[in-house]
C-alpha cells in the first residue's frame, strides 16, 4: 500500500472515530486527492476534533482553495520567470524562409 493509500484509509478511520459515517470520509479523501491536503486534513481532524459534517465539509474546503491558489501562484511564478527570460534573451531569430506564416 502506497502513501496515498494510507492517508486515505487513515483518513475514513479518523471520521469513523469521530462518530460520522465511512461515506464523508471517502468524499472529503477523493476532493482532497493528494497526500499533503489529506495530511493536512487528517491533521486538521485531530487537533480539532469537529462536532459537525458541516466544519469537516468547511475545512475541506478551505484545504481545497489554498491548494488551488498555491497551483495559481506556482503558475504565475513559472510564467513571470519565462517573461524575464525573454526579456533578457530577446525573441529567437528567424532566418530567411524560417519564419511562421
Amino acid at each position: 500500500m502506497d502513501n496515498k493509500e494510507r492517508l486515505k484509509r487513515d483518513l475514513i478511520n479518523i471520521i469513523k472515530d469521530l462518530g460520522f459515517d465511512s461515506s464523508l470520509g471517502e468524499a472529503v479523501a477523493l476532493n482532497l486527492g493528494s497526500e499533503k491536503t489529506m495530511s493536512r486534513m487528517i491533521g486538521y481532524l485531530l487537533n480539532v476534533r469537529p462536532k459537525s459534517e458541516e466544519l469537516i465539509v468547511d475545512e475541506m474546503l478551505a484545504i481545497m482553495e489554498d491548494r488551488k491558489r498555491w497551483i495559481a501562484k506556482k503558475e504565475a511564478e513559472y510564467s513571470n520567470a519565462k517573461y524575464n527570460e525573454l526579456l533578457e534573451r530577446g525573441l529567437p531569430e528567424y532566418e530567411d524562409g524560417d519564419e511562421e506564416e
